[in-house]
């Protein structure tokens, strides 16, 4: 009250009666304006407003122009019930030595129900059950835990596609067809064949497939020579313009000592691919000279020789080649499986029989071809097996031995004494023709293309 009464006698005393009614007078105006509505405050504002105008006239083009200069309009979906695309991506995964198929499934939201549910879902499921690294397996889920299509790729040009139907999957072979580009390299060695590959950037695949078409020719081991030559045409192949791989040997040549040797590739009436010569013998010889590719020998087959260990006269009986431990073996002609175990001494041994009275051995294996066991066919240049130390060996190397009707022999003797594999059948030599002579006249517009650019070079 106190506070009142003070205020009563400052406006008194300084503000005359008259003002003040003025004062109240306006502050009264003020809040009726304020809650006037807009319409009325709207049609007041336009009243005391002097509207002028302005003739414009707009052509077609100009419209045009102003639409792009307009700002756009962006409205917003603020309803309840928004749609969502349904945007589905590939999930991509390539097998790697120690996966397993199961946390592969886990990685991508999938249980293993999912899994059981596809692999039980026809015959040609059992694919999954025989993936191998480097194989593809590409996943297809649109929604959480839901698999729509799964694909699996053994190569960029073959595999399988599952897709989902009904509670169930139904399976279609992928088959893809390759471009084809030729590719033609030569290597002259130097030092090894495999530097040589290196230096002219040759598939080191394609460098052992060359040593294994002539292994029954050519001891790669110790016949090449510096100064030897080799050269391949081979296919590269590509996928949508990229590169995906390299093809079959088509044509190769390998010059040893002034002594040339010509290998073309032929596919027989049964579908069955082997190289010949152009005269139609077979570069398949019944024996390979060795069961590595390209590496040096550390005890050859000697029967004075002193034990390293026993330090006694013990004859060795068969041929040791020095290589790095997983150095792959392979099986130096066709055969049955006899052993594939641990057998004393020799530690992992493989033996093969072969036709004719012919055996031979590899030992101290680190470990054996994946299901590799008695009984088992192979054919010349399999691999069998990988260089170890196992048994009573002092490093990893290879033990090759060589029997004939349980007699050991030299391998690197005997084999000259052999007899050769089979050639092309006279009857089927026009075929034969047929289906090479294109591939040697390419093989031969490629190297005489190679020396002239060759002499050219030398030349300047």
């Amino acid at each position: 009250m106190d506070i009142l009464r003070v205020s009563k006698q400052f406006l008194q005393k300084y503000y005359p009666r008259d003002h003040l009614y003025i004062a109240g007078l306006i502050l009264s105006l003020i809040f009726v304006v304020l809650l006037l509505p807009n319409e009325k405050k709207e049609t007041a504002i336009s009243n005391n407003t002097k509207q002028i105008a302005i003739p414009i006239t707009l052509q077609k083009e100009d419209l045009s122009e102003l639409d792009k200069s307009r700002p756009q309009l962006i409205t917003e979906d603020v309803s309840n019930e928004r749609t969502t695309p349904n945007i589905s991506t590939w999930q991509n995964f390539e097998i790697k030595s120690g996966d397993n198929l199961s946390s592969i499934f886990a990685k991508v939201g999938l249980s293993d129900q999912d899994l059981f549910r596809v692999l039980n879902s026809n015959e040609e499921a059992q694919i999954l059950n025989n993936v191998y690294p480097g194989y593809q397996l590409d996943f297809l889920i649109p929604t959480k835990g839901r698999l729509e299509q799964l694909r699996v790729l053994k190569s960029p040009l073959e595999g399988y596609l599952f897709t989902h139907k009904n509670n169930d999957f139904s399976v279609e072979k992928i088959t893809k067809k390759a471009q084809l580009r030729p590719a033609f390299k030569v290597g002259e060695i130097a030092d090894s064949l495999f530097m040589a590959g290196q230096r002219e950037k040759i598939p080191a695949a394609h460098l052992m497939e060359m040593a294994n078409i002539f292994g029954g020719v050519i001891d790669f081991i110790l016949d090449p020579r510096a100064g030897d030559q080799f050269s391949l045409l081979y296919d590269e192949q590509y996928l949508d313009g990229e590169f995906i791989g390299n093809g079959e040997i088509l044509v190769t040549r390998f010059v040893n000592q002034d002594k040339a040797f010509t290998a073309v590739r032929y596919i027989d009436q049964t579908g069955e691919a082997g190289y010949y010569s152009p005269d139609g013998e077979s570069m398949r010889k019944a024996f390979l000279r060795n069961p590595l590719d390209v590496f040096r020998i550390s005890s050859n087959f000697n029967p004075r020789r002193r034990h390293p260990i026993l330090n006694t006269i013990r004859a060795h009986k068969g041929t040791d080649y020095a290589a790095p431990t997983g150095t792959p073996i392979r099986a130096t002609s066709d055969g049955r499986v006899y052993r594939a175990s641990r057998y004393g001494s020799f530690g992992n041994l493989v033996i093969i029989q072969h036709a004719g009275g012919f055996e031979t051995k590899y030992a101290h294996l680190s470990r054996f071809s994946r299901s590799i066991k008695r009984g088992d066919r192979v054919r010349q240049g399999d691999i069998i097996g990988y260089v170890g130390s196992t048994g009573g060996a002092t490093g990893p190397h290879l033990h090759y031995e060589f029997l004939v009707n349980g007699i050991h022999q030299n391998p690197r003797t005997i084999l000259d004494k052999l007899p050769k594999a089979e050639s092309i059948d006279p009857k089927e030599m026009n075929r034969f023709r047929t289906q090479t002579e294109q591939l040697l006249k390419q093989f031969e517009r490629h190297a005489n293309s190679r020396m002239l650019e060759s002499n050219k070079n030398n030349a300047d």
